[in-house]
Parts: structure tokens; C-alpha cells; sequence
């Protein structure tokens, strides 16, 4: 039996950066919370936790002093709420989704309306929302958004870890419903490149495979957009830990590839490739 990696996968530089700040902080031996857990994988959070890191999801469960925002990022509002409450802020979020929320004040300050891509209930989509002011929506669906709540500018941006194929239908179904009666249509792409080379290669080495395994949080929205571009190709299991795998999906399979999500440390995808192993020796 093969099993194969996929030339991109696991932690990316977002991630990477995220831990190596929190960590850096737990070294300073004071007390930290997280407001929502720093990356969608519960090993990681775990981990931080046996570090002294814990997570809460409103800023008012705490009276920490000292407070981290996620890689995904908060709404100025909640950044706001923090400071005064006179915590200190560690602030991890992606760079990448830092110039997502930097476009959407932009089109917001010049008078549109901004439109994102993702979904509504995600922290970073919550957060881009709060960067956009008061006539943003989010939605998956082009078709369910009000046109009537919408300026005469239209903004259209991305949360950073959808898939390009999707954004594209999303913004051509949305622009066809918003012409003529809309003056100017502004596209922004905030797709996050990491994410992108993830999927294409979780592709290209699905078509070469029997069988694919997808390992990262059931909560990662990259993850499962990993897995939902695999599925059309070959079987697909999307797995947070190693110890979900089936035998059964093993059998007869000459190829398996794996691939893992932005916030999948190097060890879970590691303990995946030896539970394989044992599974099929």
C-alpha cells in the first residue's frame, strides 16, 4: 500500500505564527485567555491549555488581564471592549485576514456596501462584518441576500479560507441579480493564497489516490472545504484524530492520500499515517 502526503498541508504561516506568539507569552508565566479558541483544532487548543491557556467566548466572562484574540481576528468593537476593561491585548490575528478587515473599512469608508463571502456565524466573517459598519451582510448564497438593504456601491470580498471556484460563482450570481439598478461593483479578492495551493494540491493528489483522509478540526471551514473538493473524485473521510479511521475504509485500497487542514499540527497527521499502517499490516 501507498500512502502519499499532499505537497501542502497541515500548519500554515498564519497558524504558525499564532502559536509561536502564544507560546512566547506563556514563558512570561502570567495567566492568558483566548477569546474563542486561537486555531479550530482541539489538539492544539489542548495543548495550550496544559500550557495555562484557557479559552472563553465573551469578552465579559473574564476578568483576565490579559486577553488573546484569535488568528481570526475581532470586530473593532470587541477590541474595544477588551481595552477597556484594561486588559492587555495579545493579538495573533492572520496577517492575511488583517487585510481582509483593512478592505472591508476601506469600501465601507468610501461608501459601499459590503458583501462577504463566508459564513455568517464564523469568527472571522463576524469580525470582517464589525470592520465593515452597518450596511455589510454575509452569506454562502447569492440569492438570499436583500438587494433592497444594499447602497448603490456594492463591495464584494471573501472570508480568506473559502474556495476560489465558489467565490467566482458567488460573485458572478450576485453581480447578475445586482445589474443594472447598482452604479459600481467592486471585487476584492481576500482569498488566502495558503489556502488555495492546499486545496489544488489535496486535488491533484486525490486523482491519483483510492482513497482520501482529510485530518483537521470538524469546525475548520479550510478543512472542510479540503474535503468537499476531494469528494467528487475519490472516497473522502474528513477525520479530526487518528483514531476515527475505520479499518474498513482500508480494504482493498492500494493508495491512500492525506491531507490535513491550515490548523492540523504536524504530529495528528503523523498519528493518521502510523494508524494506517497498523490498520493494514
Amino acid at each position: 500500500m501507498k500512502i502519499e502526503k499532499a505537497r501542502e498541508l497541515g500548519f500554515c504561516f498564519g497558524v504558525r505564527r499564532a502559536l509561536k506568539i502564544i507560546e512566547s507569552a506563556t514563558n512570561d508565566r502570567v495567566k492568558i485567555v483566548t477569546l474563542g479558541p486561537i486555531v479550530h483544532n482541539k489538539t492544539v487548543v489542548a495543548r495550550l491549555k496544559s500550557l495555562g491557556v484557557d479559552v472563553v467566548d465573551d469578552v465579559e466572562k473574564t476578568d483576565n488581564g490579559v486577553i488573546a484574540i484569535s488568528s481570526h481576528g475581532v470586530a473593532p468593537a470587541t477590541m474595544d471592549k477588551i481595552q477597556g476593561q484594561g486588559a492587555k491585548v495579545i493579538d495573533t490575528t492572520c496577517p492575511i485576514v488583517r487585510s481582509a478587515q483593512k478592505a472591508a473599512q476601506r469600501l465601507a469608508g468610501a461608501g459601499f456596501s459590503v458583501v462577504i463571502y463566508g459564513e455568517a456565524n464564523h469568527p472571522e466573517v463576524r469580525g470582517l462584518l464589525g470592520w465593515a459598519g452597518e450596511h455589510a451582510i454575509a452569506s454562502m448564497n447569492a440569492d438570499e441576500i436583500p438587494l433592497q438593504s444594499l447602497l448603490k456601491r456594492v463591495g464584494i470580498l471573501s472570508q480568506t479560507t473559502q474556495s476560489r471556484l465558489e467565490f467566482i460563482s458567488f460573485v458572478n450570481n450576485l453581480t447578475e441579480r445586482l445589474l443594472p439598478a447598482t452604479r459600481e461593483i467592486r471585487v476584492i479578492n481576500t482569498l488566502c493564497q495558503e489556502t488555495l495551493k492546499r486545496q489544488s494540491a489535496a486535488i491533484e493528489l486525490a486523482k491519483t489516490s483510492d482513497l482520501m483522509i482529510v485530518v483537521g478540526g470538524h469546525n475548520s471551514a479550510n478543512t472542510r472545504h479540503l474535503a468537499e473538493g476531494c469528494i467528487p473524485i475519490v472516497q473522502t473521510y474528513h477525520i479530526e484524530n487518528a483514531e476515527e479511521i475505520d479499518a474498513a475504509w482500508l480494504r482493498d485500497k492500494q493508495a491512500i492520500g492525506i491531507t490535513a487542514g491550515a490548523s492540523t499540527p504536524d504530529e495528528a497527521i503523523e498519528q493518521v499515517i502510523q494508524r494506517i499502517r497498523y490498520l493494514t499490516r
